[in-house]
C-alpha cells in the first residue's frame, strides 16, 4: 500500500509544480458528471489522442466502460486498441526508455490529474495551446509556458494563434493581446471544439474520483440522517430535563 502510495505522489509532484506556475484567469469548465454523452465522447478522445503518450495506470478499461454505460464490446472495438482484455489497464503505448530523449520528460499517467489541477485549469489549458515556431513541437501554451508535448487536437481546431488588438492604453494606442483564434482549418466549429474539450475534461474529473456521485449521493443520505438524529437528540433532552425539573 505504501509502496503505491509512493508511486502516485511520485507521478503527482511534478504535475503540482508546474501547475502552480500560471495565476492568470481560467475558463470555467461547466461539467456535468451525470451527463453519461459527455463522459463517452470524452473517453472516445482521450483514448483515440491521449492514450498513445498518457497512460491511465491505475483504472481499468471495464471499470470504464460499466460507469459510462458503454457495452464491453463495443468499447473493445472503439477505444481499447492493445487487443488485451477489458479487465487490463490503461497503458500508453510509448516507449518509456526512449519517452525522456523525444519530450525531455516521460509523458506524465493522468489517472488523477484533475484532483492535481483542477477541472477550471484542465479546460482553460485544452483551450490555450497556440503557434510558437521557438519550441521544438513549434506550439507553446498560455496556462502551461513551455510545454513539452505537440499539439495532437490541431486537427480538431485548427491553427490556434494569438490575436491582438490595437486598443488604447493609457493615452496611447497599443497592441493588446485578447486570446486565441484558430484559422478555421480544423474539422470542428470553435464552440465544437469548446463543447469537445468541455467533454475532455469532464472525462478526466471522472476518471479521478470515479466514485463522485455515489459519494455525493450517499453524503446526502448521511445528511439527512445527522438532521433527523438533531431534531431526536433535542427533542429527548427536552423530555430528558421535564422529568429532572
Amino acid at each position: 500500500m505504501m509502496k503505491r502510495f509512493l508511486m502516485v505522489l511520485a507521478l503527482l509532484i511534478p504535475a503540482t509544480v508546474l501547475a502552480a506556475g500560471y495565476s492568470g484567469p481560467l475558463d470555467k469548465a461547466n461539467i456535468d458528471q451525470s451527463d453519461k454523452a459527455s463522459l463517452q465522447r470524452g473517453a472516445q478522445i482521450y483514448m483515440n489522442y491521449c492514450l498513445g503518450c498518457h497512460s491511465m495506470e491505475y483504472q481499468r478499461y471495464q471499470r470504464t466502460f460499466e460507469d459510462l454505460g458503454i457495452p464491453v464490446d463495443l468499447g473493445e472495438e472503439f477505444l481499447q486498441f492493445t487487443g488485451d482484455g477489458p479487465g487490463s489497464h490503461k497503458f500508453s503505448a510509448i516507449d518509456r526508455d526512449s519517452a525522456p530523449e523525444w519530450f525531455g520528460l516521460a509523458p506524465p499517467d493522468l489517472t488523477m490529474v484533475a484532483r492535481v489541477r483542477g477541472a477550471d485549469w484542465l479546460y482553460t489549458f485544452f483551450r490555450s495551446f497556440y503557434v510558437d515556431d521557438s519550441r521544438p513541437f513549434g506550439v507553446n501554451n498560455e496556462v502551461f509556458d513551455n510545454v513539452g508535448m505537440p499539439w495532437v487536437l490541431e486537427e480538431m481546431q485548427g491553427v490556434p494563434s494569438k490575436t491582438y488588438e490595437r486598443r488604447m492604453v493609457d493615452g496611447e494606442m497599443r497592441e493588446v493581446y485578447v486570446g486565441i483564434k484558430s484559422d478555421g482549418t480544423g474539422r470542428l466549429s470553435e464552440e465544437e471544439f469548446d463543447q469537445a474539450m468541455l467533454d475532455l475534461t469532464n472525462f478526466l474529473v471522472y476518471t479521478g474520483e470515479p466514485m463522485i456521485l455515489e459519494r455525493q449521493r450517499l453524503g446526502m443520505f448521511v445528511i439527512g440522517f445527522l438532521l433527523v438524529l438533531l431534531v431526536l437528540s433535542i427533542l429527548l433532552k427536552k423530555e430528558y430535563w421535564r422529568d429532572v425539573k
